[in-house]
């Protein structure tokens, strides 16, 4: 899911560890690699000894930010990390997370996924520095300015989160505990988890609590506020769930294959998408095909459901990481080229279902068709595994110019034609939904249907 995908950008990832037995850093860094699809742009761990906080974060990937030596500057048993792709607030050092503030005498950081809707209207009431460069630093300052006042941080996390709107899931630590929060609608996921040696994690994926040996124990439940000490978990409510609006692109493109939410399995969801797209819009044809990597299960399932022999119509270069930002057309090409290459042998002269699983700007899919042509397939047919995505979200994920969105401007004939398919179908949203659980509601599809559970101030 890395950077030239067609797919939105992704949601962020945050981890938080608390386990005294254990180098913390350490397990952070595992749980963020493990989270690295969810935002590629920076990284960074803050991590306590009981004394004091470490912070360290830069630009780039997580492999490339850490090392041992950097590792062994975090010490302690008690961390929290955060993985970022720029929804609100630039690309830049500045806004890279965990955030962390002082308050009086005391020190906190905090990680956030999603996007807030009301930060221009909580910084404006609250008289807060204009130049806070993104939601995340809002909810820091508010909560500092709360302690500052006199409250204790519980007390100031407990006053702040009501106030918020929007999407996030959260990770707060002290010098001795571990804090985790999720929105009232639960539009981006959280998961506790519980290590062999007694300690808890928390993280955004179930993959990330894998990685680390740790056991899957529950999702963070919406508007729930956890607290992790030496006594364990403490759990409160901090504010009533409000409608159930589980953002459904998770399990669309953002999510780790591997993973569950909800107690649904990505990947099997993903290949039920396959299937009902399967029967809602057959063709005759001689391979199905995905382009890698999150649209692998939707193919594999379209195929088993059809019929149709599976295969691979293109490689993907595993060791590219965001595809360089080029001043011109034959260089975009080229920069598609070293993202995918075509199979010729498996492609020439074949009737292909290409199978995708969004399309939100179509610029590299566009170029994609172009190398499959290029290879000799003699038909193609495109399959999306969801229904259109023609709104902007505004929960987390980067489209919130609706312009570039190509359903929103084009119809799916004019789609067709713009990527040179000879089909085009997508996957009714219905269907779509019952594919990743027949229990109805739950979910948010404000990008593809315009119905936004929390109200955008501004948007007519």
């Amino acid at each position: 899911m890395a950077d030239g995908h067609d797919g939105p950008k992704e949601a962020c990832g945050v981890f938080g560890v608390r386990d005294p037995r254990q180098p913390a850093a350490h397990l952070t860094y595992l749980g963020l690699f493990a989270l690295q699809h969810r935002g590629q742009e920076s990284a960074g761990i803050a991590a306590g000894d009981g004394t004091k906080i470490m912070v360290d974060k830069d630009m780039g990937l997580v492999s490339t930010i850490f090392d041992e030596h950097r590792l062994r500057a975090l010490p302690g048993g008690l961390a929290i990390g955060h993985t970022r792709y720029a929804t609100t607030g630039a690309s830049a050092w500045h806004n890279a997370q965990p955030v962390a503030r002082h308050a009086g005498d005391l020190f906190f950081a905090l990680g956030h996924n999603g996007n807030l809707v009301n930060t221009t209207e909580l910084a404006g009431a609250s008289d807060l520095d204009a130049d806070l460069g993104s939601d995340s630093d809002v909810i820091a300052a508010l909560v500092a300015r709360a302690v500052t006042g006199g409250a204790d941080l519980i007390g100031a996390i407990t006053d702040v989160l009501p106030r918020l709107r929007g999407a996030y899931s959260l990770v707060f630590m002290d010098e001795d505990r571990l804090i985790g929060a999720r929105d009232p609608n639960g539009f981006r996921p959280l998961f506790l988890g519980r290590t062999d040696t007694g300690g808890w994690v928390l993280a955004s994926e179930t993959p990330a609590l894998d990685v680390v040996g740790a056991e899957v124990i529950r999702e963070i439940d919406p508007g729930e506020l956890v607290v992790i000490d030496d006594e364990g978990v403490h759990s409160s409510q901090f504010a009533p769930p409000q409608r159930k609006a589980l953002c459904s692109f998770e399990f669309v493109y953002i999510a780790r294959p591997d993973g569950k939410l909800g107690g649904i399995g990505v990947h099997a969801a993903r290949r039920r998408m396959g299937a009902a797209l399967a029967r809602q819009a057959p063709v005759d044809a001689d391979m199905v095909m995905p382009i890698p990597d999150s649209s692998v299960p939707g193919a594999q399932g379209y195929a088993a459901e059809s019929g149709i022999e599976y295969g691979d119509g293109l490689i993907k270069n595993r060791y590219i990481g965001r595809t360089f930002i080029a001043p011109t057309q034959q260089l975009r090409d080229n920069a598609v080229r070293i993202k995918f290459n075509a199979i010729e042998d498996n492609v020439a002269g074949k009737r292909l279902v290409v199978v995708e699983d969004s399309i939100v700007r179509a610029t590299t899919l566009r170029s994609t068709m172009k190398l499959l042509r290029n290879a000799g397939a003699a038909e193609i047919h495109l399959r999306v595994l969801s229904a259109p995505y023609r709104w902007s979200c505004f929960y987390g994920l980067d489209t919130s110019d609706r312009s570039k969105l190509v359903a929103a401007t084009m119809t799916i004939e004019q789609i067709r034609d713009h990527l040179g398919a000879d089909s085009l179908a997508y996957l009714d949203l219905d269907n779509m939904l019952t594919a990743i659980t027949p229990e109805p509601g739950g979910f948010c599809t404000a990008c593809m249907t315009g119905d936004y559970p929390v109200p955008i101030p501004g948007l007519e």
